[in-house]
This record gives structure tokens, C-alpha cells and sequence, in this order.
């Protein structure tokens, strides 16, 4: 793998061999677990043009975990206030010596500008690409439900929310139909495209009569700063339609997984007692994303 650039036309095998070298990391560099060497020697840049809390530091922490020199990069401060554009920023950057870029940017295919830019050595990761995708957190999430139910294969998963602008539902949606499993989206019909039905999923607009059906419910934040107005009437009417509370949770499976890519915005798609409740494993996939990681730079540095 030169680069992980999206989900979208990767196999069932090249999944699987991901989430397995993921499963080997986890624990590295936690507690007496020494840190790898995996990277030594190898300069990651982290260059990322849109604010993240758990992606941009779970990168540099898997980097380092794996002996890598960390470089990090934000648009405030930089050139990029003098007009300095993307790819003279990434090409400059590259001029100082460097490994792999893991970029995140609010422009769709950036990342494959990015990879057809720099020479061939350095190799460039996904880290969200606008509304197109974003592939370590899929990958996180997808290990996630392994590690809790044991597989991927024949499980129900509802996406629920704002499909339409969750590039998080994208990565999801290749790597769990790739991987055997049924999917769902369900949201209010204006999040919801009807083109998404193409990509080998069922499409719902009543939460209540999904919920039963499902193995795990990924609860997808509305994102609210990519959305023009007018989508839905109201945030109340969305918890009230939308929103998984205690009340609706008496409609699920008993042992249902529930995952919400954060941030979460508590009180409209989750409610707090079932954020931190016994089904939510929302903080281990912010711990398994540390291990997707240190599995997809070992794997793409791996490759120079």
C-alpha cells in the first residue's frame, strides 16, 4: 500500500490485513509495552487545514509510538495567511525532507492531488477530505465492532444522521459492505441522498423501525457547519426523530454496540446516559483509532 487515500475499492482481504496489524499494535508504547521502531528514522507531517482533536493527535502519537520525528502543521500562523497555496505549502514542507503527509482538508480529493504532487517517495494518508471521506476513522470504527462482537460479517449496522455531508458514512459504507456486512442510513430525507442506495445499502427515514433491526448504531454528528440552512426544521425535532435517549434504546437489541465518531453533540444525536452508557464504546474507538493509525503509517511507510 503506497497510500490510504479512501475505502473505495479496497477488498475484503486488504481490510482485513489492516484490522489485523491494527489488533498487533494496540498496546504499543502504553505503560512498560516499549515503543516501536518501526519509523525510525521517518519524518510524518501532519498537515491539516481543518481543526481536529482526536485524528491529528492520535496520528502523531501513533508516529512517534513507531519512532517517527513529528512535523505539525496548521494554517493559522503560516504562509498560508500570505496566500501561499496548498500544494506549494505541501511541496515546501517536502523540500525539508520528509516520509508521509497525513492530510486533512475541506476540499474533496485533496489528499489525490496531494499523492500525484510530491515525488514518489513520500507516501500521503486520508485524514477527511471534505464530504468524501475519511478512512482511518471507518477503519477504527470497523475494528471497534470486531474486537466487541467478535465480527463484521453478517451484522446489521445503522448509519444514522447526516449522511450527506459525513464523509465518515462514505468510508464506513465501502469498508463494511467490502467486509460482509448489511447496512442501513437512515436520517431526515433531505440528509439522506438517494444516490447512496447505489453503493450497496438500504435506506430508512424512521429511526424506530430500524433500531430493532441492528447489531450496532453509529450515530453520525450533524454538521451543522457544512449544512446550508433549512435541512431540517429544528434541532428538537431532530433528537426527537433522530436522537438515541433511554426511551428509544428500550427498542434495541440488548447488547446493540453503539459509536458516534466524535465530537458528539450530546442532547441531539446521543443523549449523555447513553453516551456513557453500558452499550456506548465511544472511548475505545478513540483508543483503537491509535492502533488503525500506528497499523496504516507501519504500512504505507512501509511500502517506500
Amino acid at each position: 500500500m503506497k497510500h490510504l487515500l479512501g475505502l473505495e475499492g479496497l477488498s475484503a482481504a486488504q481490510l482485513t490485513k489492516l484490522l489485523d496489524s491494527a489488533e498487533r499494535f494496540a498496546g504499543v508504547g502504553v505503560g512498560d509495552v516499549p515503543k516501536g521502531d518501526a519509523l525510525k528514522g521517518k519524518v510524518v507531517v501532519n498537515l491539516f487545514y481543518e481543526p481536529s482533536t482526536r485524528t491529528r493527535m492520535s496520528f502523531g502519537l501513533a508516529a512517534r509510538r513507531l519512532g517517527a520525528d513529528v512535523l505539525d502543521f496548521s494554517p493559522g500562523g503560516s504562509s498560508t495567511a500570505k496566500g501561499e497555496s496548498f500544494i506549494d505549502t505541501a511541496k515546501n514542507i517536502e523540500a525539508m525532507g520528509i516520509d508521509a503527509v497525513v492530510v486533512r482538508h475541506s476540499s474533496p480529493g485533496a489528499p489525490h492531488v496531494l499523492a500525484k504532487a510530491l515525488k514518489p517517495h513520500v507516501r500521503v494518508v486520508n485524514a477527511g477530505d471534505g464530504a468524501h471521506e475519511h478512512p482511518t476513522q471507518a477503519l477504527l470504527d470497523i475494528l471497534t465492532i470486531r474486537k466487541k462482537l467478535g465480527r463484521v460479517a453478517g451484522l446489521t449496522v445503522g448509519l444514522v444522521g447526516d449522511i450527506a455531508h459525513s464523509r465518515v458514512a462514505r468510508s464506513n459504507i465501502y469498508g463494511l459492505v467490502a467486509l460482509g456486512a448489511k447496512v442501513i442510513v437512515c436520517g431526515p430525507t433531505t440528509l439522506v441522498p438517494p444516490e447512496v442506495a447505489r453503493l450497496g445499502v438500504k435506506i430508512a427515514d424512521k429511526l424506530d423501525d430500524v433500531i430493532p433491526q441492528c447489531d450496532v448504531l453509529n450515530l453520525l454528528r450533524v454538521q451543522f457547519e457544512r449544512q446550508r440552512s433549512g435541512l431540517f426544521p429544528s434541532i428538537r425535532e431532530y433528537r426527537l426523530l433522530f436522537g438515541v435517549d433511554a426511551d428509544r434504546m428500550k427498542r434495541a437489541k440488548p447488547n446493540v454496540l453503539l459509536l458516534a465518531p466524535g465530537p458528539i453533540n450530546r442532547g441531539v444525536e446521543i443523549s449523555p446516559d447513553v453516551a456513557d452508557g453500558p452499550n456506548s464504546a465511544i472511548l475505545d474507538q478513540v483508543t483503537n483509532g491509535l492502533a488503525v493509525r500506528m497499523a496504516v503509517l507501519n504500512a504505507v511507510c512501509a511500502a517506500a
